[in-house]
């Protein structure tokens, strides 16, 4: 197969003014009161369409071809409010206009555009043949980038690591940054001993393809400064402390947090946003070979933090660590840090609602209203100073894996905050970067999470 090549994929939206059918998406309520129409209400108690949510009929005109369809939103729309994502896989070719009040344009909008999402790299294409004329007043620029954003996430993180490695993953990075005018500069392999990044060295230099550190650079000089990290462990085996098999069927994922720091930084270049932005992601293979890091081996990070292995499939912290302490080093206005990174993340909320850690409460605050403003969930855990002694080693600083296994994901933040001392303000993204199950706007596979409210904060800074 080639490999993955970063392409913008055609969208789904036709202007406002285009002639098309109607949707009508319906509560049981409005189709109890007899909406949208006596005769339409009628055709539904005939067929038995009762609007459950997700639920579609056709309405036949009078010469017998489809003259539109009623959706059903089901009693509570506002608990699915990208729902409109099932119209995009169940509507016949053509262009389609959504009569529906309850969601925001936005909402259904978004939801249509993510719901048409396939991963079809390794299969014969389908191409996009029931279009969305966008509510009035919508942006489609905006709607596009935020598809593009979410598409590239995806696409990222399910394409198998034979075909997205580090080298693979560097080409994506690359190739966004030619797209955008950006600077991008690359350490590669020896390289980053000579330069100072030890723990990436150590994590990637047992895989066939070299450890590599990613940098890109946009925007304006002297405007806000946001530094993006994304955790690029492109498989992990788990190193010498192997995972077992059914824990490795996902690990190509484990780059979740360098695609969807890929896909904002695309919405914030795309959208041209006054930001100088710089976006870091270490980029490596949790291998195993004779020169494999060991359990027990101790190193000196970046920073210069002595760091004790004890779990080498605690890995993803420490390329973070020297990643975050190189963007720390130039005091942005903020760091932003996304990564697959604990098990414990999802034991404690689940695969859809990632946690995020920051000691900075106006942060803390402003991403919790972007979240809710974009259904873009997430939930603050703390940064509980009473587990600090948990990441304590007897024989360096600290350690990479805690003894006991409790508060997994609170200790690994507190180890990620030991290499941002400079910045003021900094965030933790513990994200799983996966759909388990189907969803109306998504498939089973790769997710972006957290990225669309990140960017409705990270442009209030702009």
């Amino acid at each position: 197969m080639a490999p993955y090549q970063f392409i913008e994929r055609p969208s789904p939206f036709r202007p406002t003014s285009a002639p098309a059918l109607t949707v009508h998406a319906l509560t049981p309520a409005d189709l109890e009161a007899g909406h949208p129409s006596a005769q339409a209400s009628a055709w539904a108690r005939s067929a038995g369409f009762k609007a459950d949510a997700g639920s579609l009929l056709f309405l036949p005109g009078a010469d017998g071809m489809v003259c539109g369809a009623l959706f059903g939103l089901g009693s509570d729309p506002l608990d699915q409010p990208f729902i409109t994502g099932k119209l995009a896989r169940a509507l016949p070719a053509g262009t389609w206009r959504l009569d529906c009040p309850t969601l925001s344009p936005e909402r259904q909008a978004l939801g249509f555009g993510l719901g048409g999402y396939s991963f079809d790299s390794y299969k014969t294409p389908k191409p996009i043949e029931a279009f969305l004329a966008l509510p009035e007043g919508l942006d489609a620029d905006e709607m596009d980038r935020q598809l593009q954003a979410v598409f590239l996430a995806r696409d990222l993180v399910n394409t198998p690591t034979n075909d997205m490695g580090p080298q693979a993953l560097e080409r994506v990075f690359r190739a966004l940054g030619q797209h955008y005018s950006a600077d991008v500069s690359v350490i590669l392999g020896e390289a980053l001993l000579e330069q100072n990044f030890p723990l990436i060295h150590t994590v990637g230099r047992a895989s066939a393809e070299a450890p590599r550190l990613l940098d890109m650079r946009w925007g304006r000089k002297g405007a806000k400064r946001v530094t993006l990290v994304g955790k690029g462990v492109c498989f992990d085996t788990g190193g010498l402390d192997i995972k077992p098999p059914a824990s490795m069927l996902l690990m190509k994922k484990d780059m979740g947090g360098a695609a969807n720091v890929l896909a904002l930084a695309l919405m914030i270049m795309d959208a041209g946003l006054d930001i100088e932005l710089r976006v870091l992601v270490p980029a490596v293979e949790n291998s195993i070979s004779a020169n494999a890091f060991r359990p027990s081996d101790i190193y000196r990070s970046r920073k210069g933090i002595s760091v004790q292995i004890d779990n080498t499939d605690a890995e993803g912290r420490l390329v973070l660590a020297d990643a975050l302490a190189y963007a720390d080093e130039e005091k942005p206005d903020l760091i932003v840090d996304m990564a697959t990174l604990t098990g414990a993340a999802r034991v404690a909320l689940g695969p859809d609602l990632p946690p995020f850690f920051t000691d900075d409460e106006a942060l803390a605050a402003a991403l919790g209203e972007a979240s809710l403003a974009e259904d873009d969930p997430i939930w603050r855990l703390p940064l509980f100073k009473g587990y600090e002694k948990d990441i304590r080693a007897r024989a360096a600083d600290i350690t990479n894996a805690p003894s006991g296994g409790m508060a997994g994901a609170i200790t690994a933040a507190l180890f990620l905050k030991r290499f941002v001392s400079a910045s003021t303000s900094w965030v933790h993204f513990d994200i799983y970067a996966w759909s388990p199950s189907e969803k109306p706007h998504a498939s089973i596979g790769g997710e972006a999470q957290a990225i669309r409210a990140l960017y409705r904060h990270i442009r209030s800074l702009a």
